[in-house]
């Protein structure tokens, strides 16, 4: 049974790498060429297409629940734990809205993905530079102003043991500034699918819980803490529970 199950990880993780060889390019540069055209609306359906059928050939399973909680039509600001480099994908397949997120500006500068990630809408953030990252946000909210969601992890890196770890209060800046209603996101089980500081994948279940919104106009800068804690709360409740 071992055997079977590590043959099929070898198999999953060579079509995974395999598609990820395609698509990057093929699908970077479409998305480039659709951005500075009226058929820049559909890029939305190429990323949910793209991430689908990543999570689709790792072999995971997703169970989803709150999705009653959004529609579809409106934008919010989705707030959720860092587990995996595979939450993107996760997260991107179950949500139906045109996402923009920040990401670590190292990755903009691979050829193809980066560009891609660029034209798609992404933000570029710099860890190091206080003064880059309050830019970062600042190109957020524009995003925002043309009709995109946008998704933060307020841990700023991915946890090495799937325990929530102290929050950044950019995302929550962001939030209130843009006046949108703030999603929290609880996400299990991605590490497992692909551990942090691992390039394979492994076939599994990977839950994800929605919770309600959480309105943020008439908050001020003063209450981005507070806004940060009762995240955080929400977000803690969810892994206690196995996102169930």
């Amino acid at each position: 049974m071992k055997f079977l199950k590590t043959c099929e990880i070898i198999i999953r993780n060579f079509f995974f790498g395999l598609y990820l060889l395609i698509t990057v390019p093929t699908l970077g540069t479409i998305i480039i060429l659709l951005s500075v055209t009226p058929w820049e609306r559909i890029i939305p359906r190429i990323q949910h297409f793209w991430l689908s059928n990543m999570v689709r050939i790792a072999g995971v399973k997703l169970e989803v629940r709150g999705l009653e909680h959004i529609k579809p039509d409106q934008n919010y600001v989705f707030a959720a734990n860092h587990q995996s480099q595979f939450d993107i994908p996760v997260i991107g397949t179950v949500l139906p809205h045109r996402i923009s997120w920040l990401a670590k500006k190292s990755l903009f500068k691979i050829p193809f993905f980066g560009w891609g990630l660029a034209a798609a809408g992404c933000v570029p953030i710099d860890r190091e530079n206080p003064r880059k990252g309050l830019e970062s946000l600042m190109k957020a909210v524009e995003k925002i102003k043309k009709g995109f969601s946008v998704l933060i992890f307020p841990e700023g890196t991915r946890s090495p043991d799937g325990k929530l770890q102290e929050f950044k209060v950019g995302g929550f800046i962001l939030a209130i500034k843009s006046g949108l209603p703030l999603v929290p996101i609880a996400v299990c089980g991605t590490r497992h699918v692909m551990p942090k500081g691992k390039l394979y994948v492994k076939p599994g279940l990977v839950r994800v819980k929605i919770f309600p919104p959480i309105p943020t106009q008439g908050l001020t800068l003063r209450d981005k803490h507070k806004l940060a804690e009762l995240v955080k709360l929400r977000l803690e409740d969810g892994l206690k529970s196995g996102c169930r």
